[in-house]
């Protein structure tokens, strides 16, 4: 090559660079400056402090609940302060996520709110989630052990009259906006594009096993075929309880403990589904029925989630990844919720309304595809049996 060709080039290489290279005129916009004196963290949420009750409806957690969890995560989103710009304060991050939790704004609404840049708030909530369900799962939702599941059986037992019950599952999904270059990933047959929440819900509306982020396309089943909880589920790993006898049936010896799901799951020894169709009468109709009547337990679980945090009413948009850690950290926040609420629980339930049980009862069709061992139809009988003879009770009627 020509030398003055090789010094053309060059200075235009030089000069393509030099307009492409983003130069860097200030740390914080002129614009953002006032953020000590006019930002919502350092003004209103100052203010909310003096009224609990309206601090609780901005961020869903009161005061002490927000101080608490401020001493767990502070730790671990705490930055230090360099001689260009001070460091944003654990608490006012913690405020920001919890912030975008609750109401499911746009980062730029709450940058704006908050006097900060946008790519400043992006950056803040994803790391706040991610600090959130580090140092609470394993307070609010630790890896249930034996005796764990035992308590959760005699839950149900007491409050939903399904014995040697472990718990309610089932998905929800996340509507996300579409990733860039996923194809039909994510796209569920609601038209939408999501990622998968599967939870394994207690009878105190509790979350126990989470696993998220399942494309959306998949099903329910798929989803926990493919989840950690759904494989040792099938080997056998979840330390489960032994065989136990139903209460006033020890003629029918003993009978395994059960997770109960909708028609979307495969029926197995240790995980029931109702009777496909909608044309069921006697015995089966009432298996249905008290199936549905625990199951139901995890959709209201759902709809507490979704009421709580409103970001799930709207369309999420940020990447998967991070849309992941957001769904966790609500799951966690809504067990510490459920934990420290001042507000005292019902210790039992009635029975649900008339509509909720022929909701529970209609079946989804088209899902015969699954394989059901000789062993999971025995252990299905024996509950149908059970629902009708020994157990019956008034309300299970109704329908």
């Amino acid at each position: 090559m020509d030398p003055r060709e090789v010094v053309v080039f060059g200075a235009a290489a030089v000069l393509y660079l030099r307009r492409r290279r983003r130069t860097l005129r200030f740390w914080v916009h002129d614009t953002l400056q006032d953020r000590y004196q006019f930002g919502e963290y350092h003004r209103l949420v100052q203010q909310l402090r003096l009224d609990d009750e309206r601090f609780q409806r901005h961020f869903r957690l009161d005061t002490e609940q927000f101080d608490s969890v401020l001493s767990k995560v502070g730790p671990l989103i705490m930055m230090n302060s360099t001689n260009y710009r001070r460091a944003i304060c654990p608490a006012e991050r913690l405020a920001i996520c919890l912030r975008f939790l609750s109401t499911g704004d746009s980062y730029c609404t709450i940058a704006a709110s908050y006097h900060m840049g946008v790519s400043t708030v992006s950056n803040i909530v994803p790391q706040v989630c991610r600090a959130i369900w580090d140092s609470m799962v394993k307070e609010y939702m630790p890896v249930p052990t034996t005796e764990d599941w035992l308590s959760i059986a005699e839950g149900f037992y007491q409050r939903w009259a399904f014995p040697n019950c472990l718990g309610s599952i089932d998905g929800k999904h996340v509507v996300i906006k579409a990733p860039d270059n996923s194809g039909s990933m994510y796209f569920n047959y609601k038209g939408t594009y999501s990622v998968v929440l599967l939870a394994v819900v207690d009878a105190q509306y509790c979350f126990r096993v989470v696993d998220v982020g399942s494309y959306g396309r998949t099903s329910d089943g798929g989803v926990l075929a493919n989840s950690t909880f759904g494989q040792a589920l099938l080997d056998g790993k979840l330390g489960l309880p032994q065989d136990a006898l139903l209460p006033g049936a020890e003629h029918l010896g003993p009978q395994p403990h059960v997770f109960v799901a909708d028609e979307a799951f495969p029926l197995r020894h240790n995980l029931m589904r109702p009777f496909p169709g909608s044309n069921h009468s006697g015995r089966r109709r009432v298996f249905n029925f008290r199936l549905s009547h625990a199951r139901l337990i995890v959709e209201n679980t759902f709809g507490i989630l979704t009421s709580q945090w409103r970001m799930y009413r709207g369309v999420i948009g940020v990447s998967p990844a991070n849309v992941d850690a957001c769904v966790k950290a609500t799951c966690v926040l809504h067990n510490f919720l459920r934990r420290t609420s001042k507000t005292p629980t019902r210790a039992t339930l009635p029975p649900p309304a008339v509509d909720s049980e022929v909701a529970g009862l209609q079946a989804v069709t088209g899902v015969g595809s699954n394989n059901s061992t000789r062993e999971a139809i025995r252990v299905r009988e024996t509950y149908t049996s059970y629902f009708s003879t020994e157990d019956a009770v008034s309300w299970q009627h109704r329908v």
